[in-house]
């Protein structure tokens, strides 16, 4: 039987946020590489993108694997390993298309077609695995404790250009003005919750019509649209606080949009695909924004 890969996903997103769970956070609190978020990692060091870093961080959390690299049952053997007797793998899917040319029956024109498609497919964690060279198992060093203002997330949000006022109490983006507004940098109880606060408002400012124009028929405050916006920019913080080797505690805030986060997923099971995907495009363009020697600096 074929699996159905975008229910399978979204009901393990959905199960966590039925337990208060944000699963693209809890990874930081739980010693995750002692304490440091990390992207999860293919066998030769290219980081997972969208979903998978979601299903992922799950996996990690679940069953509390401390490292971050995930390979196939072959990869590990290739690589002189063994998947442990009894271990159960994690899916993840990998997205394609195959291309189909035809002739149209009645006017004999020859037509291209592109189908897109999804499948899944079954990793392991390094430590499900015996046997693999000895880097695969290396332990992260704890990170020192954050200076007051975080350089590397300094140049990162400056370089984007977008407009940022500080002052007040919310945060937030407003589009007709183009501009995000930030409590003061004091306000917030350590540098790293204020920097994953400015991801998540940069996350929003990519929606703008000049940029990626991202809307989901959003007419009102609190209707559908408006919840996968914010699930996206939730993503987007996530993904971006990942890339900057940011630790922010995790928002209390935001609980109030689990019950519309679960609507929206429960009444559609591509959602968190189609959220991940916009997420990981967000990040994507604001890392585009960045000079070259900052994205070096950054990673």
């Amino acid at each position: 039987m074929t699996r159905d890969v975008y229910q399978a996903i979204t009901d393990q997103i959905v199960r966590q946020l039925e337990q208060g769970v944000r699963p693209w956070q809890r990874p930081w609190g739980v010693g995750h590489l002692e304490g440091r978020v990390a992207l999860p990692r293919r066998h030769n060091g290219v980081a997972y993108r969208g979903v998978n870093v979601l299903a992922l961080w799950m996996q990690a959390l679940e069953r509390g694997y401390a490292a971050p690299v995930w390979m196939t049952f072959k990869q590990a053997i290739d690589l002189g390993g063994c998947v442990r007797k009894g271990e159960k793998g994690s899916l993840t899917v990998f997205a394609d298309k195959i291309t189909r040319s035809g002739v149209d029956a009645e006017t004999g024109e020859e037509s291209v077609q592109d189908i897109h498609y999804m499948k899944g497919y079954t990793v392991f964690n390094v430590e499900q695995i015996d046997g693999l060279p000895s880097h695969y198992y290396g332990k992260v060093e704890p990170r020192a404790e954050p200076l007051p203002r975080i350089e590397r997330a300094e140049r990162f949000f400056a370089a984007t250009g977008a407009s940022i006022r500080q002052g007040g109490a919310r945060a937030y983006y407003a589009i007709g003005e183009d501009l995000i507004q930030m409590p003061p940098f004091e306000a917030f109880r350590d540098a790293e919750s204020y920097y994953a606060v400015l991801a998540h408002e940069c996350t929003h400012w990519t929606r703008h019509a000049s940029r990626l124009d991202r809307s989901f028929g959003r007419k009102r405050w609190g209707d559908e649209g408006y919840a996968m916006e914010e699930l996206v920019a939730e993503l987007g913080s996530a993904f971006l606080c990942a890339d900057l080797d940011l630790v922010p505690e995790v928002r209390d805030d935001h609980a109030s949009y689990l019950e519309c986060w679960l609507k929206v997923l429960k009444g559609d099971k591509r959602a968190i695909f189609t959220a991940a995907g916009h997420a990981q495009r967000a990040a994507d363009f604001l890392h585009g924004l960045q000079a070259p020697e900052a994205e070096e600096m950054a990673a």
